[in-house]
């Protein structure tokens, strides 16, 4: 069994819990339900979003509305801030061990994030 990452990244409407936990809720979902893995495949995953996201941890979000989550190792960053990048933008890498092979894993990227890889539609 390897271990492979699944990208994934959402634009937040504002820099509010609500709207934060919205967009955490929704990119979890649609990644587990692309790439049908069970949270006990799950290595660890990585949070980044922009420094305009402020509000809350998504790490903490996950904990609380994923529960078999609660004993994934989480963290968060800030990303780099590059001049014209995307604003309100959080990003996540799922490591999870599978026997796919990387040309099968489905990455997602939502809302206004999706112009980041327009080559994975």
């Amino acid at each position: 069994m390897k271990q492979r990452g699944i990208r994934g990244a959402i634009t937040v409407e504002n820099d509010t819990i609500a709207s934060v936990k919205d967009a955490v809720i929704t990119l979890i979902t649609e990644i587990q339900n692309k790439n049908n893995f069970k949270n006990e495949d799950i290595s660890h995953v990585i949070f980044t979003f922009t420094k305009d996201i402020k509000c809350v941890y998504p790490a903490k979000i996950a904990r609380e509305e994923f529960a078999d989550w609660k004993y994934v190792p989480m963290v968060c960053f800030n990303e780099m801030d590059i001049e014209n990048s995307l604003k309100k933008c959080l990003r996540i890498l799922i490591v999870i061990n599978t026997d796919l092979a990387q040309k099968d894993i489905k990455h997602v990227y939502l809302r206004g994030a999706a112009k980041l890889r327009e080559d994975l539609k």
